[in-house]
């Protein structure tokens, strides 16, 4: 990202990545596996002893001078009931420019920064919107892909305490990957993900136990990182690994090696466009549904020409999808490349719009696109619209024409994450705060096996024992992608 010259860290701020050297890269060790029957998981889930919390109530790039920090205020019965003396102070400042909004942020979060010191990190995703991305990395936070993200606990041990600015589950899956002296924290639990949504535990665990009485251990899950601890440990309890947008192909590669029948969760384009990238054709692949229809759908209500499909099928999709992603066209590629632009797209799109691009991948990708192109290059981006809204503004000052790929005439805008988006400068400001004071409260607190409702807000939490044993699966299923990943980049 761009450095703020008009608004620097403010004094002493120490960027994160300049604390200390990378360390080791987190592949870790073979771990011993539980062989996978049925009534294992199904007996698994029933011995659970669960803690609800219901604590929160239901209701229903660069900081320039002058620019509107936040793009919308949030109500103010949208927080957590610590949070709102803080909101209440921050909906009454007389304007959201950084030179009102930074002063008052600066008044509770350097204190923070100076109770913690190098024991403290803050992460935000590329997808936020602008200003906790800026905001992030004005205070000296980290700034990555999911995959990267991930690796930030394991590879940073000096740190104690993770605060991150994005969605649930990868704040999950930094307290997967943690050290036992470590606690993660995330500034608003209801910050979720439509397609993991679709997606749930209690959706695709009985196509799952179908699926593994048919085909016993033949069958391997693959899981997108946008998945919970819940279902990331069905992947390490089959021999399975995790996969992001930026190392599915690596992923999936491996897989097929395995010689093995794929159960990819939960995303069916990047689970297709990553099986095409390996040989799997559309004639071996076979869709489920996604969401509860998907659970509610038993194989026996397959025709006989169905299951033979299936039979025959190298790769099981679970048909959840990204919103966000699902916009973009190929009429909208077609129109920027006419007009002399480079279209870059991400994977979780549809088949034709990636083959229509000119290029997809991540969203480290897409950065990296932008911060190679040179002056008087043109980039359509089609992914998230807060990434390519920072996008444009990173541009700009390269002499790089951006555009979202759905802006095109009469055709509609490209939208943001509106989840992503639930994160703003009065939850960083009173989750820093309150954990200086001894004070954050519990809901906010993220371990291994969390589910919250994105909706209500409730958190439903594993005890000790069964939160232990989903641990260790998914580790082992994140340490292969780990270990996967960093070997290929060799």
């Amino acid at each position: 990202m761009q450095e703020n010259k008009a608004f620097p860290e403010p004094p002493g701020v120490e960027p994160a990545w300049s604390r200390g050297a990378a360390g080791p890269s987190g592949a870790g060790g073979s771990r011993q596996e539980a062989p996978v029957t049925s009534s294992s998981l199904v007996q698994i889930k029933k011995s659970r002893v669960l803690e609800v919390d219901r604590s929160m109530h239901s209701s229903g790039i660069t900081l320039t001078p002058g620019m509107n920090i936040c793009q919308t205020d949030l109500p103010l019965d949208w927080y957590q009931e610590e949070f709102k003396p803080y909101v209440q102070e921050y909906l009454s400042l007389p304007d959201r420019t950084p030179e009102t909004v930074l002063p008052w942020m600066d008044r509770y979060i350097v204190p923070a920064l100076d109770y913690f010191g190098p024991k403290l990190m803050l992460l935000a995703h590329y997808y936020m919107g602008g200003e906790i991305v800026k905001l992030v990395e004005r205070y000296g936070g980290r700034i990555a892909d999911s995959y990267e993200l991930a690796l930030q606990a394991e590879r940073r041990p000096e740190v104690e305490v993770f605060v991150e600015s994005a969605v649930h589950f990868m704040a999950e899956t930094i307290a997967i990957l943690k050290h036992p002296h470590q606690q993660v924290w995330i500034t608003n639990p209801k910050s979720g993900c439509t397609m993991e949504a679709l997606a749930k535990e209690d959706m695709v665990l009985p196509l799952f136990d179908e699926l593994h009485e048919r085909y016993g251990d033949d069958l391997m899950v693959i899981c997108y990182m946008n998945t919970s601890g819940r279902l990331k440990a069905l992947a390490g309890r089959t021999g399975g690994a995790i996969c992001t947008s930026s190392n599915a192909y690596t992923i999936m590669q491996w897989a097929v090696a395995q010689n093995k029948k794929i159960f990819f969760v939960p995303d069916q384009h990047l689970g297709r466009n990553s099986g095409r990238k390996v040989g799997i054709g559309d004639d071996e692949t076979f869709l489920f549904p996604g969401g509860w229809e998907g659970a509610r759908r038993p194989l026996s209500a397959l025709s006989g020409a169905e299951r033979d499909r299936l039979d025959r099928s190298r790769l099981l999709l679970w048909g959840s999808y990204c919103g966000v992603h699902m916009v973009f066209t190929t009429t909208q590629v077609e129109h920027w490349r006419r007009q002399g632009f480079r279209v870059l797209v991400h994977p979780e799109c549809t088949v034709d719009v990636v083959d229509a691009a000119d290029g997809a991948g991540s969203t480290k990708y897409l950065w990296d696109a932008l911060q190679q192109a040179k002056p008087g290059d043109k980039l359509a981006i089609g992914t998230e619209g807060h990434f390519v809204k920072n996008a444009i503004a990173y541009a700009k000052d390269k002499g790089v024409i951006v555009v979202n790929v759905a802006d095109v005439p009469g055709a509609g805008l490209g939208c943001g994450c509106a989840t992503m988006s639930r994160n703003d400068p009065p939850h960083l400001v009173a989750m820093l705060d309150l954990l200086r004071q001894g004070r954050a409260p519990a809901l906010n607190r993220v371990e291994a096996g969390d589910v919250v409702d994105e909706d209500t807000g409730h958190r439903e939490r594993l005890d000790a024992a069964s939160r232990a044993v989903l641990a260790a699966e998914a580790r082992a299923a994140l340490e292969r992608m780990i270990a996967l990943t960093e070997a290929a980049k060799r």
